[in-house]
């Protein structure tokens, strides 16, 4: 008995058998290129650093090190997102955050010889360490500092800067925290989005501060219960009680313990020195977590005002360009048009977002707009890291 399907002549099946050949050849293809791809980066990167991140713990968390620059490959191997920081005291040197289930994320950091904390996953876990030793390269880097003469006035300027939106900052959540006192949730709704974007305008500095920025600003993936966890507070639980829950309840104790730790914060911006290296580094790993984390919604998603986070973001780095913009002039002219142009265009992307005097709510904003969003941030930060080098400050 024949076993040719009804219907079907000898010529349809050869047809038919050519192209399934033919598509099992193109996915073999795909696959190889996937895999070389995969390949030339591991060779790449043949000396990341592995570090697993588990639910509660990170293996290895001790790790030992030459000065200079490392990669990192943080592997997600709990259930939830997580971030990873290398911490110099209370500060921040290097992060990634909401790295997924699952996945990993590379860090890239260049590490003066010293000992260094890491956290791992939630805030609750231990932290591990990191121990930089010397090289002739440090060594000899340490010694090729350029003149620091030249950044005093930037660096001065930027100081006044942050005591200005320090006291925006102490004034928005102080508003805010008299509403919710006041039982008004219209009124601690209105009062939220000027105080988070006071927030967001110093967000590149008050990130240095991983004790600080944890209580002021984590979101509730970092604690054990989420949303429920008794150390959930800072921004994101006023956020989720006030446009999640549409109640004040419980939240009069948050509010006035944010109005304390945004006080501190101010406080901690003017008494630490910022080394001229970091005064860029800091607002283009800003910039870039917007592109790379925060277009996705997460990080206000109970409020949906993600876009006035932006703007605000974008103005900070603004501040620092114009600092900046002298010393450039004359040592990378031709750099400053790239970044003038990467900063206006992330602006008139963020612009053409608005209704009327507000941005729209993010919820409303599509994955092609979003995406648009991404690519220009990603854009800026990109320009951003070409500013040390050109001002002599990369192999610091």
């Amino acid at each position: 008995m024949s076993n040719q399907a009804p219907g079907l002549s000898p010529r349809v099946l050869r047809v038919a058998v050519a192209g399934s050949v033919v598509v099992m050849l193109a996915a073999g293809a795909l696959f190889y290129y996937a895999s070389q791809v995969a390949s030339s980066k591991r060779q790449a990167n043949h000396d990341e650093i592995v570090v697993n991140i588990h639910p509660h713990s990170c293996e290895p968390n001790a790790l030992t090190i030459p000065a200079g620059h490392a990669s990192f490959r943080i592997v997600n191997k709990s259930e939830r997102a997580v971030e990873w920081e290398i911490l110099d005291g209370v500060l921040v040197v290097e992060e990634r955050e909401n790295i997924t289930p699952g996945m990993s994320q590379v860090i890239n950091a260049n590490l003066a010889p010293g000992d260094y904390a890491i956290t791992c996953g939630l805030l609750s876990n231990p932290r591990g360490t990191l121990t930089v030793t010397p090289t002739a390269e440090s060594e000899a880097n340490a010694k090729a500092r350029p003149a620091m003469v030249a950044f005093i006035g930037p660096l001065s300027e930027y100081r006044v800067y942050l005591s200005l939106q320090g006291s925006a900052l102490v004034r928005g959540v102080d508003a805010l925290n008299q509403a919710i006192a006041a039982g008004d949730l219209a009124a601690a709704r209105a009062a939220y989005v000027p105080a988070r974007s006071a927030y967001q305008s110093l967000a590149a500095a008050a990130q240095r501060y991983s004790e600080l920025d944890n209580a002021i600003n984590a979101r509730a993936d970092y604690y054990e219960k989420r949303e429920q966890d008794p150390g959930f507070g800072g921004f994101h639980r006023l956020e989720y009680g006030l446009f999640q829950q549409s109640s004040l309840d419980g939240l009069a104790p948050v509010a006035q313990k944010l109005a304390t730790d945004v006080a501190a914060l101010k406080t901690q911006l003017l008494a630490q020195n910022l080394p001229p290296e970091q005064l860029v580094s800091i607002v283009a790993r800003n910039i870039r977590s917007l592109a790379e984390v925060r277009t996705n919604g997460e990080e206000e998603r109970y409020s949906h005002t993600d876009l006035s986070g932006f703007a605000a973001n974008l103005a900070g780095a603004r501040k620092v360009v114009d600092l900046l913009r002298p010393l450039l002039a004359k040592s990378a002219a031709d750099l400053l048009p790239k970044i003038d142009a990467a900063l206006n265009d992330l602006g008139t992307q963020l612009d053409s977002l608005r209704d009327g005097d507000a941005y729209r709510a993010y919820d409303k904003v599509g994955p092609d707009q979003r995406k648009q969003i991404a690519d220009k941030a990603k854009a800026l930060a990109d320009a951003l890291d070409g500013i040390d080098p050109a001002l002599g400050l990369s192999a610091l």
